[in-house]
C-alpha cells in the first residue's frame, strides 16, 4: 500500500506539529485495515520539498510508532524523500537514537534503493546488515554463522537484537508456527 504526502502539503511544503498531528490521524484511517502478512507501508514524498522535523515526529514517526506499538504488520517506509527532508530525518532518527527506511518508488508502488538511515549503535546496524545480506534469517542461523566472527555465539543475544529492530521497524518479523524469521522492511 501507498500513502501519498501530497495532498497535504501547501505548495510542496508540510509544516508544523498540529498539520503533522492531523495528517497523523488521515493516514491511520487510510491503513487501519492491517495485512495478515507483515507488508511494506510506503509514505511517499514525492513532490514534496520540504518537511519539517516538528511535521514528521507527528505524522510519520508517530505513524510508525503506533504500528510497532500495537505489533501491526504494516511496517512503514519512506519514498522519494529529497535530500533536504532527508536532513530532517536525521535530526528526529539522532534525537530518538532510531532508524527508518528510505527508499525510491515508482508510479506502480514498486520499491528500490531501499536502505537503512538513521542512529543505531554498531550492534545493532551490524544485525541489520547481515539480516540484508542473508536475505531472510533468524536468531539461530545468524549465531551459526556470524557468532564466531561477531562474538556472539548464543542465539538469544542474536534474538534481543532482532526484537529491537523490529520495535522499530526495519525488519519485519515473520511467524510460521513457533519459528520467527527476520528480514529487512522493504
Amino acid at each position: 500500500m501507498k500513502l501519498s504526502l501530497l495532498p497535504y502539503a501547501t505548495d510542496g511544503v508540510l509544516a508544523g506539529a498540529t498539520l503533522g498531528q492531523k495528517v497523523f490521524l488521515l493516514m491511520l484511517k487510510d491503513c487501519k485495515a492491517a495485512p495478515s502478512t507483515p507488508s511494506v507501508l510506503v509514505i511517499d514524498f514525492t513532490m514534496i520539498e520540504l518537511a519539517t522535523a516538528s511535521f514528521l515526529r507527528e505524522s510519520v514517526f508517530a505513524l510508525k510508532d503506533h504500528m510497532r506499538s500495537r505489533g501491526s504488520n504494516w511496517y512503514p517506509v519512506f519514498a522519494n524523500v529529497l535530500p533536504e527532508i532527508e536532513e530532517e530525518f536525521a535530526i528526529l532518527t539522532e534525537a530518538r537514537r532510531d532508524a527508518v527506511i528510505l527508499c525510491d518508488c515508482d508510479a506502480e508502488g514498486l520499491t528500490n534503493n531501499a536502505r537503512l538511515f538513521g542512529d543505531l549503535d554498531p550492534k545493532h546496524t551490524r544485525t541489520f546488515e547481515l539480516v540484508a545480506l542473508e536475505g531472510e534469517a533468524d536468531a539461530g542461523s545468524l549465531a551459526g554463522a556470524y557468532g564466531a566472527q561477531e562474538e556472539l555465539q548464543k542465539p538469544t543475544a542474536w534474538n534481543n537484537r532482532l526484537k529491537s529492530l523490529v520495535e522499530r521497524g526495519v525488519l519485519m518479523e515473520i511467524t510460521r508456527g513457533r519459528a520467527k524469521t527476520y528480514r529487512p522492511a522493504w
